[in-house]
């Protein structure tokens, strides 16, 4: 038989040593303020709030990134709106002019579209969202609210190809408003934006940015649209006119809707102009 105090511990040992184990852990907290533990405590805070400190900014890092991303993409957002609403506005802005401009206009006319739009060549078109069903003929006057814009070159059902005056084979009779002098406007093809006014004497006064207005003897346009304003004039040798150069009032690249004008020019006159010159060429060959 075995030993009454040997069982007593076997079944007592357990609880024995837990007991030994609070009183220990009792008197490291009831101690815990002791100078040793407090340098122990030190010691280590110094050894890990490095540590921690790092994984602290890497995660403030790495927060900071994804918020960045969010506010690149709402200030792309907002840029894309703001753009949005100033082209609205714009656009606004331009439908007003055009529909006061109709108010004034003492012909009858078509509201049309710019469809397709060609200013990288010499011979330049624009394609408008009109044609003989909306009764537009060859060589009606095509204008916007600023100024003219060039005249039907070619008409089909439902849209028509318009010359603009940024096409090498574009006339229009002009005149000088401030001094009543007459010329011609045209395009030479090599600045972009900038027609030509000739035939203008060298000894009048023109001044950058008098206006040019169209011809009354034009016979497409009625008279008065306007053509542009003067930006620079010059003498070439051998030459008793001015080369003048014109900054259109329309510009092609900024015309987005037009009005084409349902007038055209007078058959007879056309016919017996037309004459004139078959008379003159025919005269020379002989």
């Amino acid at each position: 038989m075995s030993n009454p105090a040997a069982q007593v511990w076997l079944r007592t040992r357990d609880y024995v040593l837990l007991a030994v184990l609070v009183l220990i852990a009792t008197a490291i907290f009831v101690g815990r303020n002791r100078p040793a533990l407090r340098a122990a405590r030190s010691v280590a805070l110094a050894v890990t709030g490095p540590v921690e400190g790092t994984f602290s900014r890497v995660g403030r890092f790495r927060r900071s990134l994804g918020e960045n991303e969010r506010l690149r993409a709402e200030a792309l957002d907002l840029s894309t709106e703001v753009a949005r609403l100033r082209e609205a506005r714009a656009e606004n802005a331009r439908l007003r002019g055009l529909l006061g401009f109709a108010d004034s206009l003492d012909v009858s006319y078509r509201v049309a579209r710019i469809v397709t739009k060609d200013q990288t060549e010499q011979a330049n078109f624009l394609t408008i969202d009109v044609g003989e069903a909306d009764s537009i003929q060859v060589g009606m006057p095509v204008i916007d609210e600023r100024g003219i814009v060039g005249k039907v070159f070619l008409v089909g059902d439902n849209y028509s190809v318009v010359m603009p005056h940024q096409n090498t084979q574009f006339t229009v009779p002009a005149t000088l408003d401030a001094l009543a002098l007459d010329g011609l406007i045209s395009w030479d093809g090599r600045k972009p934006g900038t027609l030509t006014m000739e035939f203008v004497p060298k000894t009048e006064p023109v001044e950058r940015g008098m206006l040019v207005t169209t011809s009354p003897y034009s016979g497409v346009f009625p008279a008065g649209v306007p053509v542009g304003r003067v930006d620079t004039a010059y003498a070439a040798a051998g030459r008793n006119d001015f080369i003048i150069e014109v900054t259109p009032a329309a510009p092609i690249s900024q015309v987005g809707y037009v009005y084409v004008l349902l007038s055209v020019p007078d058959v007879e006159i056309e016919t017996l102009l037309g004459a004139a010159r078959d008379s003159l060429a025919t005269g020379a060959g002989g």
